[in-house]
């Protein structure tokens, strides 16, 4: 569905696989009903036997074929660019106003509950 269950923000510094380690220790309980997850190239090799490890979900990387030359749709990406769209609808969040990344995290959970909200009631 593209909603958002956690939110981390770091530093520009950090890895990607290292952020990926953070938010998912942040899921918790959460999703326990979570078996498969679509993932970016960038998280494979060791992240995938961390997840496996610590987690009943397992990650799948959703990879480009290096056969194919200019641009592809890669399947379920498409969820993730939508998500990101929702998201830069919330003017606070077009631009990285927020000073601390915590500040920045409320934001984005703040827009996506106004989202989820407005499917339940809409106007």
């Amino acid at each position: 569905m593209g909603l958002l269950m956690a939110v981390v923000v770091t530093v520009a510094s950090t890895s990607d696989p290292a952020g990926a380690r953070l938010l998912l220790t942040r899921l918790s309980g959460a999703c326990k009903k979570l078996r498969k997850v679509w993932v970016d190239g960038t998280y494979r090799g060791k992240l995938e036997d961390w997840v496996i490890a610590h987690f009943k979900f397992v990650l799948q990387p959703v990879l480009r074929s290096d056969d194919v030359k200019g641009f592809v749709v890669l399947p379920r990406r498409w969820v993730v660019e939508r998500t990101f769209a929702w998201l830069t609808q919330c003017r606070r969040l077009s631009k990285d106003y927020e000073g601390l990344p915590r500040n920045s995290e409320a934001m984005i959970y703040f827009a996506m509950t106004r989202l989820m909200l407005r499917r339940l009631a809409p106007s």
